[in-house]
């Protein structure tokens, strides 16, 4: 069985839906649904949104785990990857790319740039989450893909993939292969699935509570 099959999703209408809204009201309803503590399902300031004019994004994570400081044992450079691309493939889409930079001092060096970003978005990916670093910015920008990363580096250095399929941390928050992710220019978060569809009206009553507080 493919890791498409084994992935739970939901209907494309509630990933719709969920694109329509900030991610702060999807936090607000997250919480009011009592789905998890408070403190816990999304990654912490140290990851921050370098294309805050994009509207929100929703998809599923495709994960992975990258070094820039040092020579990758085999290949000389990530697009040689070919089992990483077709990882990716395997997680539904929509899909984030989500590469926890496991150097000793992440961000060294950029993995994805403008390059990365138009393959990815052939293969159907929207984002990207890295505790690391992005380079290329205008030119990522020009593409509407979203860009979530600790900073900027001028060199790619020694980027590679180092494993891909496993959970990863970034920014505090474990993300599973598959896991749907939400991200607009505050932040990522991570959406439950069991109470996904349920996101859409209850952030409408808390829109419309909050109309009649500034009213008030």
């Amino acid at each position: 069985m493919s890791t498409v099959q084994t992935i739970r999703q939901v209907p494309p209408d509630i990933l719709g839906q969920l694109r329509t809204i900030d991610s702060c009201t999807v936090s607000n309803a997250i919480e009011r649904l009592n789905a998890r503590l408070y403190n816990e399902g999304f990654v912490d300031g140290s990851v921050r949104c370098l294309t805050p004019k994009l509207p929100p994004m929703a998809g599923y994570a495709a994960t992975g785990r990258i070094r820039t400081s040092e020579t990758p044992t085999t290949g000389r450079l990530y697009y040689e990857r070919m089992d990483w691309w077709q990882y990716i493939l395997t997680i539904p889409a929509p899909r984030i790319i989500v590469l926890q930079d496991v150097d000793h001092r992440p961000g060294f060096g950029a993995l994805f740039g403008e390059i990365h970003a138009h393959i990815a978005s052939a293969l159907g990916c929207h984002g990207y989450v890295t505790n690391g670093a992005v380079r290329d910015l205008p030119g990522i920008e020009s593409t509407g893909f979203h860009l979530f990363a600790s900073g900027l580096a001028v060199s790619h250095a020694y980027a590679h993939v180092v494993d891909f399929g496993e959970p990863v941390e970034v920014g505090g928050l474990t993300i599973n292969p598959g896991d749907l992710l939400h991200g607009d220019l505050h932040g990522v978060i991570s959406v439950p699935i069991d109470v996904a569809g349920q996101i859409f009206e209850v952030s409408a009553e808390l829109l419309a509570h909050e109309q009649e507080i500034f009213q008030l």
